[in-house]
């Protein structure tokens, strides 16, 4: 079954990171159409969060029309986003990820050099790789 991990110094409200976490779920092909994500109850349970937290993330999922609340049974993935085949480019940037940790470098130092990386071919404004005008 699906599990949120909530950090809690990150900054991010905890709906957001709810709803992120099941969009990058669904986009790498952890969760597809049918898959039922954890009750309300469960997260709480697992995350110490309050239950109105979740269900606002679920609301707001279900609004993108990402996933559906069908009564007395839970919340069930709807549709998918993007491409969930990425196996070449998972492996190598699985490969750059390990060879950066060998050169010494920090998770936070991983995930500032990536980011910057991003910035550069996805830069604020753009949308599907094309910057806007």
């Amino acid at each position: 079954m699906f599990a949120y991990r909530i950090d809690r110094r990150s900054g991010v409200a905890t709906y957001v990171q709810i709803i992120q976490q099941t969009k990058q779920a669904i986009r790498l092909g952890l969760l597809v159409p049918g898959d039922q994500l954890p009750t309300a109850r469960e997260v709480v349970e697992a995350t110490a969060i309050n239950p109105n937290t979740v269900l606002k993330a679920y609301r707001e999922l279900e609004r993108e029309d990402l996933v559906e609340a069908r009564r007395g049974q839970g919340t069930f993935i709807r549709r998918t986003l993007g491409r969930a085949d990425h196996a070449e480019l998972r492996a190598a940037l699985a490969a750059w990820a390990g060879q950066a940790r060998t050169e010494g470098l920090e998770r936070e130092d991983i995930e500032a050099l990536f980011g910057s990386v991003l910035d550069e071919h996805f830069p604020q404004g753009s949308h599907n790789g094309q910057v806007e005008r």
